[in-house]
């Protein structure tokens, strides 16, 4: 009598047997491109060190941290910090202005670069346009130090420019730094001002790649230049205007620290206080680290969801999306 071999045997040995040629195939792919693999692998090395490793400093945000009593021996109180932080009166204040400079960023500072990528990409001049994106691009390379400096020598309200030339149009002094009204439009101002240029560079970039032939053949049909900008150059950017803006969904909560904790000041920090400057204000000056960890999560969990609803929101409009 012929032994029977018991199934599960069977089964497993057919997935060794069949698991073997893929996995030769990824051995062989790895040493045919081993150099390309090395040169990935000092970016690989830095997202794992530098982003991965450092996310299991959230579980803080869990407990109540002491760095006396260090990482594990901290007592772990649960969400407690969660309800804390949405208890807290100041929720509703960091959720107002955060969202009202995002909001403002959004309407003013995202089309600003395509339009003037658009106008750049008009200029037949070419002397004339790389000094022109050349004037654009400095401002990004300052510090947002220099940037507040220079903020404060222009309107402020003794001898500044700004300050002189409105009080000049409107008829009396203006505090641009230190009225609550101004604060919001003075901060999308300088934003504007430093990274526009710059943000420009991929939209450029994509008009390059747009095949020439397409216009020549619009010119022979009698489409005037609008009609070349609308038919074929804005459709042209329609991808990677929807790839950034699903990117810029991501950081609604994220305003940038540096550029609002050197514009804020006494009289304007009710309008000042976003959750960047709150973490700092927590964690660093107050030492409530786990608090601070929980406001932390709290915007990277919202950026999260925010990124994937935009993008699937994209994908269901037939638009280009992340994944």
């Amino acid at each position: 009598m012929n032994a029977q071999i018991h199934p599960k045997l069977v089964k497993d040995k057919q997935y060794i047997i069949s698991r073997k040629p893929k996995v030769t195939k990824v051995i062989t792919r790895l040493k045919k491109d081993k150099f390309l693999y090395m040169l990935l692998a000092p970016g690989v090395l830095y997202f794992i060190i530098f982003k991965f490793v450092p996310m299991w400093g959230i579980l803080i945000s869990f407990k109540d941290y002491s760095p006396y009593l260090g990482f594990w021996n901290s007592p772990w109180i649960g969400l407690e910090n969660f309800k804390t932080f949405f208890m807290n009166p100041d929720f509703f204040r960091l959720i107002k202005n955060t969202l009202l400079l995002s909001f403002y960023n959004i309407i003013f500072a995202f089309p600003l670069p395509i339009l003037v990528a658009l106008l750049l990409n008009e200029i037949r001049v070419k002397k004339f346009k790389k000094i022109v994106q050349t004037l654009i691009y400095v401002p990004h390379f300052l510090s947002w130090v220099i940037i507040g400096s220079i903020t404060l020598v222009l309107c402020n309200t003794q001898d500044g420019v700004i300050s002189q030339l409105l009080f000049k149009i409107v008829g009396k002094k203006i505090d641009l730094l230190a009225d609550p009204n101004w604060f919001r439009p003075l901060i999308v101002v300088q934003g504007m001002w430093k990274d526009c240029g710059w943000n420009t560079v991929l939209f450029l970039a994509a008009l390059s790649g747009i095949d020439s032939e397409q216009y020549e053949a619009a010119i022979i049909d009698g489409a005037n230049r609008f009609k070349q900008l609308v038919y074929i150059t804005l459709p042209s950017l329609k991808s990677i205007i929807a790839v950034l803006f699903i990117l810029r969904m991501g950081t609604v909560l994220d305003n940038g620290f540096e550029h609002i904790f050197i514009m804020t000041n006494a009289l304007n920090r009710n309008v000042a206080d976003v959750f960047d400057t709150y973490v700092y204000t927590l964690g660093i000056t107050q030492g409530a680290f786990s608090y601070s960890t929980t406001v932390g999560l709290f915007k990277s969990v919202v950026g999260l969801i925010l990124i994937q609803a935009t993008n699937l929101i994209s994908k269901k409009f037939g638009e280009t999306s992340l994944f």
